[in-house]
């Protein structure tokens, strides 16, 4: 996996954008969000209600990225 994708930049707005393994319809999607303190991950059925965000540093997030 490309760890150096311009994704993984901070950036000062919240720009969400869903994993390239979800549908195109809908339903089980997971989102990411990029910061300068790290990375952000939420279910996208439950964001409207404001449900959980798992955060993690960008040097974990990169670690998964690498073993997945």
């Amino acid at each position: 996996m490309n760890t150096k994708d311009t994704r993984l930049q901070p950036t000062s707005e919240l720009h969400w954008f869903k994993s390239s393994y979800s549908s195109g319809a809908g339903g089980e999607c997971v989102e990411v969000v990029v910061t300068a303190a790290g990375v952000s991950v939420r279910d996208s059925k439950r964001a409207a209600q404001g449900g959980p965000v798992l955060k993690v540093g960008s040097e974990a997030w990169i670690a998964l990225l690498e073993t997945v």
